[in-house]
């Protein structure tokens, strides 16, 4: 039975003023029709709408966020190399849910796996990944949740690298729309991250016997002006999620949008939320909530 808002709005104080940054994530706590929202920005961090901004709830695939940006920093410090092969393993091969179907003892570049990652969504892809570059996905976690300090993310907890659903014993990552802003910016710093967030497709093993296309979760894509990413993210407990960014000339805006009740209402809030950015970022732009509508 579904808890009216202001019932939901009552026990999340209360979750958050009893256990402080550790409260329980309010993603069972019916709200709709999404969960927690917010608009920065990209800039500057500066908030341009912000609602439930501060509920603690689950990302899902939005998670895949922090594995990208902990991988291109590492790319960019020289610790990482793009053209590095990554040899698949069984621990790897046998994750579940969206997947690009490695197959043990296969070996990718990195690049490829970053496509992969973030166009497919492909949790096999950020095991295998987190695995060859950390050694485990533990060490992995541990490297997404020092970040996450470090950029200020109070809310956020990561205890996976692809954002499925915890298992028997598992914890789930847990976030908020104003601290995925916050991992957003950050990610949009990286000179190569829009490479992958703004690719609708991809051709996967290539020239092999068995190619693969990789097709774009972020709807956006192609149908907002001068939306070039980010990433998308659900399973049933968190609902319809979205980090979506759009530009026009110089000015560039973040639109954060958690458990949606479903898709069509999760990508119409995102579309408003940008076009209501770009509008005050940029009142000249030729933007409009009407034309992002559509």
């Amino acid at each position: 039975m579904k808890l009216n808002l202001a019932l939901n709005l009552a026990l999340a104080v209360i979750l958050l003023a009893s256990a402080g940054s550790t409260a329980a994530p309010l993603a069972a706590v019916s709200r709709t029709p999404y969960a927690g929202a917010i608009a920065v920005d990209a800039a500057t961090g500066r908030v341009l709408f912000e609602d439930n901004a501060d509920a603690r709830l689950y990302p899902a695939s939005v998670t895949k966020l922090m594995v990208l940006l902990v991988l291109l920093e590492a790319v960019e410090a020289g610790r990482l190399n793009l053209d590095e092969q990554v040899t698949v393993t069984a621990q790897a091969a046998k994750t579940g849910g969206s997947q690009v179907y490695l197959r043990e003892h296969e070996v990718f570049p990195v690049d490829e796996l970053l496509y992969a990652l973030v166009v497919e969504s492909a949790n096999d892809a950020a095991v295998a990944l987190a695995i060859h570059y950390a050694g485990s996905k533990a060490a992995f976690v541990d490297l997404m949740n020092s970040r996450a300090r470090e950029l200020g993310m109070t809310n956020t907890v990561f205890h996976s690298v692809h954002g499925l659903p915890p298992g028997k014993g598992q914890l789930p990552d847990v976030s908020t729309a104003r601290d995925i802003a916050k991992l957003c910016r950050e990610i949009l710093e990286t000179p190569r991250a829009l490479r992958y967030t703004a690719t609708k497709r991809h051709l996967f093993r290539a020239g092999t016997a068995h190619p693969f296309v990789l097709t774009n979760h972020n709807k956006l894509l192609g149908k907002v002006a001068g939306c070039d990413g980010l990433k998308t993210g659900y399973f049933r407990a968190a609902g319809y999620s979205i980090a979506a960014t759009a530009a026009n000339k110089d000015k560039r805006t973040i639109a954060v949008v958690l458990g949606a009740s479903n898709a069509k209402v999760r990508n119409a809030k995102a579309k408003e939320l940008l076009a209501k950015g770009l509008r005050e970022l940029a009142p000249s732009a030729t933007v409009s909530a009407s034309s992002a509508a559509q």
